[in-house]
């Protein structure tokens, strides 16, 4: 659905200011809940496009998707985009599907079973040293100019799959972030080996009150440490702020 309308004709507004959204979101959230639904009607439901019912909270199983992960992208006929859906069983992510058809990419993980790419088997690369890890990002802060930059898609869990399968080596976000946004890349990256965790280094859990995490960090197990140690001041500077 989402890959026969890119690039054509379709109503897009902003949610709010640098928050956009298009038709074409609302319609694959809709055929998506109608059919992931039916496979498992007991599952609660939390979606980026659809308004949030605090029910879910009391549901085993809860489905965490994002219509359109990427939506800048997909409005301006750029590939960065993906469909994510991610299966959360008692707060973790149990099984994800990542699906970026203008890209010919489709991610799948299942605990303990792995990460796929187009079906063959991904792994995390092994970087060990923090300098010269590779960062999927447009412009490094000169504080980070140790780091290299590689093709940055607009949508993050494009972003952490890359390091799933050895494209970057570090994702990094410093600010409150969606669940929907990352449940299912975060299984697919540490299915295939990378560390993954909020801002802070603590774990990420899925289906909380509040949908969110501040930050993320998805990287080569060798660097981790480093990257969280690099970005703490900041990350308690933006934190405070928030609140």
């Amino acid at each position: 659905m989402a890959l026969a309308r890119w690039r054509t004709d379709f109503a897009r507004w902003e949610k709010v200011p640098g928050s956009p959204v298009c038709e074409v979101d609302l319609d694959i959230d809709a055929m998506l809940r109608a059919r992931l639904m039916a496979l498992l009607p007991d599952a609660g439901w939390l979606s980026e496009e659809t308004a949030d019912n605090p029910e879910r909270l009391s549901r085993s199983r809860v489905w965490v998707v994002d219509p359109i992960d990427g939506t800048r992208d997909y409005i301006r006929g750029r590939p960065g985009w993906a469909v994510s859906i991610a299966l959360v069983e008692m707060g973790e992510a149990t099984l994800a599907v990542l699906d970026a058809p203008a890209r010919g990419e489709v991610w799948r993980a299942a605990t303990g079973a792995g990460a796929t790419l187009n079906g063959a088997g991904v792994r995390a690369g092994n970087r060990m040293i923090f300098p010269g890890a590779r960062v999927p990002t447009d412009v490094l802060p000169n504080v980070d100019s140790d780091l290299v930059t590689v093709e940055k898609p607009n949508s993050i869990a494009l972003r952490m799959a890359m390091v799933a399968d050895d494209r970057a080596d570090l994702v990094v976000t410093l600010r409150w972030g969606n669940e929907w946004d990352i449940a299912a890349a975060a299984l697919i990256a540490s299915e295939a080996g990378a560390t993954t965790s909020d801002a802070f280094g603590a774990p990420l859990t899925f289906n909380k009150p509040d949908p969110r995490a501040f930050g993320m960090v998805v990287s080569t197990p060798g660097i981790h440490a480093a990257a969280v140690a690099r970005l703490g001041d900041r990350a308690r500077a933006i934190a405070a702020e928030g609140h």
